[in-house]
């Protein structure tokens, strides 16, 4: 990718901190621009009725059962919420994204309580699951919810095999309680495994999933609620300061990404293995990806970023000694190969 400097001149950067920095693409800002629109607060926006009549049916729930909300935090607040009242608790592994990166917002607005294991990767199994289910009896507060995050961010685009998020399911449906699935990136989990996305939507209650990310929509995410619920998802998203008026704008852009952007995410997840194996061979630990997020380990993860940055590669320092580099829409395999070389050099 490239961009101007203050001097004018063109210099080539390559943006590889998070598949959310992609632009969207001239076909995609065509269709943004013919939207038909209306006010969404009053529900009269088509072109918002058809996204979410759209995903609704791409993962099997009933049409009334999604909500286009502006961010993916706000999905998932609000339909964890219609799986959990304030005071009781959700099953989550250690480095969930909603509680690595969404400020305590289940905690702070919802009530919730969190009940939490470390994994390897991110992925909880049915063991850890059924071990960490406690019944409601009194003076306990018991378990209501398990949440899993598909693909894991913190895990490094983590999978959950269908055949894993079967053996959670039957625990859950044993022990009484709900099942939240984080899709942010599940089409990425799609793509790389070939489970239709049918399939994940019978594991859940409830199902995020997010079109700015890997499918390259400017903004906009969409929560999959229980039947019945979707009057009370509104109310939320209002409180919670989303109601939108002429969303069918953004509403485009995620159609035009649903149809045109899944099947190419192969390519980012090809070119996030070619960037490990050339960081592999150059000597530094970098995780075989299974999706489209690079995991490296390096001594000071912070002043290795920013040497990179300096090169004009732009890397997330993790933690103090793990970057991630995400691949997306918007670099190529040229650009891979160039960031692998920067880092190399600097790491």
């Amino acid at each position: 990718m490239t961009e101007l400097s203050g001097g004018g001149e063109q210099r080539t950067v390559v943006d590889l901190r998070s598949d959310t920095v992609t632009k969207p693409t001239p076909a995609m800002r065509a269709a943004i621009l013919d939207a038909e629109v209306g006010d969404d607060v009053y529900g009269e926006d088509p072109t918002v009725a058809a996204l979410e009549a759209k995903v609704a049916d791409l993962f099997g729930f009933e049409p009334a059962a999604a909500l286009f909300v502006p961010t993916g935090v706000m999905a998932n607040h609000i339909a964890l919420r219609m799986l959990l009242r304030p005071g009781s608790e959700l099953i989550a592994d250690a480095d969930a994204h909603i509680l690595a990166h969404e400020d305590a917002g289940l905690a702070w607005h919802g009530g919730v309580q969190t009940r939490t294991t470390l994994t390897s990767d991110g992925l909880l199994s049915a063991d850890d699951v059924s071990r960490l289910i406690r019944p409601h009896v009194p003076h306990t507060l018991g378990t209501t919810a398990v949440e899993l995050e598909n693909t894991h961010n913190r895990g490094g685009g983590s999978v959950y095999s269908i055949e894993h998020l079967r053996s959670i399911r039957q625990i859950a449906d044993e022990r009484g309680i709900s099942v939240h699935i984080d899709g942010a990136r599940i089409w990425n989990a799609h793509v790389a495994t070939g489970t239709p996305l049918r399939e994940y939507g019978a594991i859940a209650d409830t199902l995020s999933v997010c079109l700015s990310k890997g499918l390259g929509a400017p903004v906009g995410s969409v929560a999959l609620l229980p039947p019945g619920r979707r009057a009370e998802a509104i109310l939320m998203r209002h409180r919670l300061g989303g109601g939108w008026r002429q969303a069918g704008l953004l509403a485009a852009a995620g159609i035009y990404a649903l149809d045109h952007h899944i099947a190419r995410l192969a390519e980012d997840h090809a070119n996030a293995r070619l960037l490990a194996t050339t960081l592999q061979n150059a000597g530094l630990s970098a995780r075989t990806p299974q999706t489209n997020i690079v995991l490296v380990d390096v001594p000071d993860a912070p002043a290795v970023a920013a040497r990179a940055a300096e090169q004009n590669v732009r890397v997330s320092a993790f933690g103090p000694a793990l970057l991630r580099v995400v691949t997306h829409l918007d670099v190529t395999e040229k650009d891979c190969l160039l960031a692998a070389e920067v880092l190399a050099s600097v790491a």
